[in-house]
């Protein structure tokens, strides 16, 4: 992603910008660099797809922070591909915006209603702790509408066409005029697309698409977290014929795990050494997502110290670097001694004036108390 400029930059807003903020400069500049206002200006037409990837990214929260902490590489580490493919797609993708601005449910400008993009869809993909660590591959069933094979998503029978709309004239919009204003709607008889179908597909009665189930291989790249999302293109429902389709994106749920836990980059976790260690200190074998690795206990060491291996932490998604492990100690106290471990306990106690209670007295009141 070398050469992309700072999305902020793009929108002309600070980083710390408000929502409202940031979508009141996505208008501006998108009223600036608009196409109709533009005709046959390519660097317009440039300006006007960067506009809209950066507000794409700096309007949806996830998004934001993702690129805040990581930048372009982390966006693109997540599976974001924040382009846009032509101006249809961003009239599509932004059609409430435009609408609010133009009177509208299309790019603006008396602008012909086209081909409609496929809704994009939401698929929840839970991996396990390490998995979202080290990255993996999965493959899922993903359920969408397809365009139809009998009809290639015209909606038609064999043998017959899709007609123009006798109401909109293929426009798929209507102007309604109340006193001095003129208002734009989708047309009620093709619902916008245009044209209506005389005689439907048995394939699809009509609507041009096919429920199916795709079978997709994703790739989840090491350091992902839960909650984000990954960004599949072209892999959502079907548009209208000679749309794009919609995206999916997958939502990762990560499991939690027995050992560790996630603060950012770093891995936690918790770890049982001995009295006699916690005292005259020893090596120790810590768990680790890449394995065991040994650490040095320094004697007199605290219950609930916490040491620090560097670098042993969840990689970034930006694939610089990598978090630390946090370890923290805690003496284990044994529920059940022998007579022996007792004994020598006692001892220990004596010569260092400790007062313990007699367990000998202690059973004699349960005897007592049980009888």
């Amino acid at each position: 992603m070398a050469g992309k400029r700072d999305f902020y930059e793009v929108l002309g807003v600070a980083r710390g910008a408000s929502a409202n903020e940031i979508k009141k400069a996505f208008r501006q500049q998108a009223m600036k660099f608009h196409p109709d206002k533009n005709p046959d200006d390519k660097e317009a037409e440039a300006r006007f797809k960067e506009v809209a990837e950066a507000y794409e990214i700096l309007g949806d929260d996830q998004k934001r922070q993702m690129y805040d902490r990581f930048g372009h590489d982390g966006l693109r580490g997540a599976g974001f591909n924040t382009g846009f493919q032509n101006q249809e797609e961003i009239f599509s993708h932004f059609s409430d915006i435009f609408g609010d601005l133009f009177g509208l449910g299309g790019g603006g400008g008396g602008r012909r209603r086209g081909p409609r993009r496929g809704p994009d869809l939401e698929y929840p993909l839970t991996i396990e702790f390490l998995e979202a660590a080290k990255g993996c591959e999965k493959e899922i069933q993903v359920p969408k509408h397809a365009i139809c094979q009998q009809c290639d998503g015209n909606g038609a029978a064999k043998g017959s066409q899709p007609q123009v709309c006798a109401t909109c004239r293929g426009a798929g919009e209507v102007v309604q005029a109340q006193m001095f204003l003129r208002i734009r709607t989708t047309c009620p008889s093709c619902g916008g697309r245009g044209k209506v179908i005389r005689d439907p597909c048995g394939g699809c009665e009509g609507s041009g698409r096919t429920r199916v189930s795709e079978k997709l291989k994703v790739t989840i790249p090491g350091g992902i977290d839960d909650g984000m999302q990954l960004r599949l293109q072209g892999k959502g429902d079907a548009g209208d014929t000679g749309a794009p389709p919609g995206d999916l994106y997958i939502t990762i749920r990560v499991a939690e795990h027995e050992i560790f836990g996630r603060d950012g980059n770093n891995v936690l976790c918790q770890v049982p050494i001995s009295y006699a260690t916690a005292c005259l200190g020893g090596e120790i074998l810590v768990p680790t997502i890449d394995g065991e690795e040994s650490l040095a206990v320094e004697g007199g060491t605290p219950s609930g110290k916490v040491f620090t291996l560097r670098d042993k932490g969840i990689p970034s998604l930006n694939g610089r670097g990598r978090g630390d492990q946090h370890v923290q100690v805690v003496v284990a106290v044994p529920k059940n001694m022998s007579p022996k471990e007792e004994e020598l306990v006692r001892q220990l106690a004596a010569f260092q004036e400790a007062k313990v209670a007699d367990r000998s007295i202690w059973k004699e009141f349960l005897n007592r108390w049980t009888s």
